[in-house]
């Protein structure tokens, strides 16, 4: 290209040349206004680095200044706070060793005192040797003064020195003995009073407690029938009906010329239960054949077995008595067809359950044994005859069997004195089931065999010699006793009243609770002024 331009002439390479001129000033003056421009901006930097570098000098004195201040401020504080611990501590220190001056004090003056105490047991030390030596010496001397009187006396009442002693401690003996037997029998009388007054009053407080109806239940052997025609279709076409209701129930009927009524005797009061109400429920159906009179028999016992459990269950509801075998309550439920004197047996001993229960509370006693020995007393009575044995004995085996406590089968046993007690319950047992058996209403007796008993009592009391008159008083509860004064003196009223009391349980029929025995002997001097 510049070949080019060459040749295109003078002209044109001078304008060439002016133009690369031109271009090399303007792009030099370019390059010089951007340094003049570097520099001044460079200026204005460094005047600013240099304002800012003075600002941050005088913060940074300010700082410093400040943190002088503070510093020297928080040495003063810490001057001020070590001055005054180092007074506190000081104060300590001062208080402390007034302290140890004062026990300083304290120790020596407790010093001064041992060593003066110590000093006086010294001194009774020495006075207690010569007192021991002065009592030896008075004993020694004693002594002999006491060989030389026991010689003089042995040689003026001439007994040897162990006959003298035989016969001191002979004496001392009866005295000792007489005393001692004064004391015994003030303290049995004092005993005696107490548990007599305590008795009484835990008795009367059982019988307030427990009120139960007066009223007691009978088993009832008769059935009524509508007419003679009933009757005889009740006997049946030669006895056949009869014959047939006899075999399936175990009872006899009888039917003789009494209108309006068939009478069933039975031992067993659970079977004539079932006869009874089997013949009346065939009575009212009408149709009386030996079938029928099978199917009503079967219907009914299973109805009274069901009777039985329900009064078994009832009756440890109402006694509070829980934990009994199947078998015990089924039987507990049968003594409701069982009476003793008028007196239904289950009625009977749900009451003594009771009043056990409450002696026993009363004494400190477990209630709920004493109401379970209480209702299970007389269940023996529940059980069949063919056993042998009396009620108490059957019924102490009917519950040693069923795993009964001991008390409750002792109690079963012996509650009527057969055996001794063997435990508490035992004689509240006793005594639950007199009060049970001897509160009014609780027993029917017919009048003529109250008034033989009553004379059977006069007469035992009347057999002993040197016996005037005895009187049964109280129902037959009591005997009182009138003795001659010049055939039986005092000491022979307690064997008197002892021997007739046992000729009673011996030879009495059965009589309800106890008999008290109680034997008069008295003297009557008289005389008449004229």
């Amino acid at each position: 290209m510049l070949q080019l331009f060459l040749a295109e002439g003078p002209a044109f390479t001078g304008l060439l040349i002016t133009g690369l001129i031109s271009a090399a000033l303007g792009a030099a003056g370019a390059v010089a206004f951007l340094v003049l421009r570097e520099k001044t901006v460079l200026a204005t930097q460094r005047a600013r680095v240099h304002e800012e570098v003075a600002e941050a000098q005088k913060k940074r004195e300010a700082i410093l200044s400040g943190a002088e201040i503070e510093a020297q401020k928080k040495l003063l504080e810490t001057m001020n706070r070590f001055e005054q611990e180092t007074a506190e501590t000081r104060r300590e220190l001062k208080e402390l060793d007034r302290k140890l001056a004062k026990r300083e004090d304290n120790v020596d003056r407790k010093m001064d005192v041992l060593n003066t105490k110590e000093k006086k047991i010294e001194d009774q030390d020495r006075e207690i040797v010569k007192r021991r030596e002065e009592a030896d010496a008075d004993r020694a001397h004693a002594s002999g003064l006491l060989t030389k009187q026991k010689e003089e006396l042995l040689r003026i009442t001439k007994l040897s020195a162990d006959e003298a002693r035989a016969l001191c401690l002979r004496r001392i003996e009866e005295d000792v003995e007489r005393e001692a037997g004064q004391k015994v029998e003030a303290i049995l009388t004092h005993a005696q009073e107490n548990a007599r007054g305590r008795a009484r009053q835990i008795i009367i407080e059982a019988i307030q407690r427990y009120a139960a109806e007066h009223t007691s239940e009978a088993t009832v052997g008769t059935v009524d029938v509508p007419s003679d025609d009933m009757k005889g279709r009740v006997i049946g076409r030669e006895g056949r009906n009869i014959r047939a209701f006899e075999k399936v129930t175990g009872v006899t009927l009888i039917v003789d010329d009494t209108p309006g009524i068939v009478a069933i005797s039975c031992f067993d009061p659970v079977r004539k239960e079932i006869a009874r109400l089997s013949l009346e429920r065939l009575i009212k159906d009408g149709r009386i054949h030996p079938t029928r009179i099978e199917e009503i028999v079967e219907e009914t016992s299973k109805e009274i077995d069901e009777r039985i459990m329900e009064a078994g269950k009832a009756a440890t509801l109402e006694a509070n008595v829980n934990g009994l075998h199947k078998k015990v309550v089924e039987t507990l439920g049968r003594l409701q067809y069982r009476t003793s004197y008028g007196q239904n047996v289950l009625r009977h001993s749900i009451e003594v359950a009771a009043l056990c229960g409450i002696m026993s509370e009363e004494l400190g006693l477990d209630a709920a044994l004493g109401r379970r020995a209480g209702l299970l007393h007389d269940i023996g009575k529940a059980l069949p005859h063919d056993l042998g044995g009396s009620h108490t004995k059957i019924g102490a085996e009917f519950c040693k069997r069923h795993q009964e406590p001991l008390a409750v089968v002792n109690a079963a046993e012996g509650h009527h004195g057969d055996v001794a007690a063997a435990t508490p319950y035992t004689p509240l047992v006793t005594a639950a089931d007199a009060i049970s058996a001897s509160r009014p209403g609780s027993r029917r007796e017919s009048l003529e065999r109250y008034i033989r008993r009553l004379q059977e009592l006069e007469e035992i009391a009347t057999g002993f010699e040197g016996v005037r008159q005895a009187y049964a008083v109280e129902a037959g509860r009591e005997v009182r006793v009138i003795v001659d004064a010049v055939h039986v003196d005092d000491r022979s009223t307690l064997k008197l009243a002892r021997d007739i009391a046992k000729r009673i349980e011996e030879t009495a029929e059965s009589y309800p609770g106890e008999i008290k025995v109680t034997v008069l002997r008295e003297i009557r001097a008289v005389e008449y002024a004229r």
